[in-house]
């Protein structure tokens, strides 16, 4: 089963969000967005690409699968093992 969009750093509910996105990217393992690709579902992560306003083909603008500024992860988030991307320095995490 692929994984779906949870959460990001800074819509992560709980007392302990800090903490638990601190303990992710401290034990983070960096991968590749091939890798990345291979454990979340598509669709998903295409909604997630829309709302941070990139496009949807190269004509059209910039690509995340072309930004070199993202940047893409395993790790355990609260128990769960994840994967996730940094953009902007924001963390946005599937599980």
């Amino acid at each position: 089963m692929r994984k779906v969009y949870l959460t990001s750093c800074v819509d992560c509910p709980g007392s302990d969000a800090g903490d638990a996105i601190n303990d992710m990217v401290e034990q983070a393992v960096s991968i590749t967005r091939r890798t990345f690709l291979t454990h979340v579902e598509v669709q998903s992560l295409r909604e997630i690409e829309l709302d941070l306003s990139y496009a949807s083909h190269s004509g059209q603008g910039l690509m995340m699968a072309g930004d070199w500024h993202v940047s893409y992860f395993k790790s355990v988030f609260r128990g769960r093992a994840c994967v996730f991307f940094d953009h902007s320095g924001i963390e946005h995490i599937f599980v």
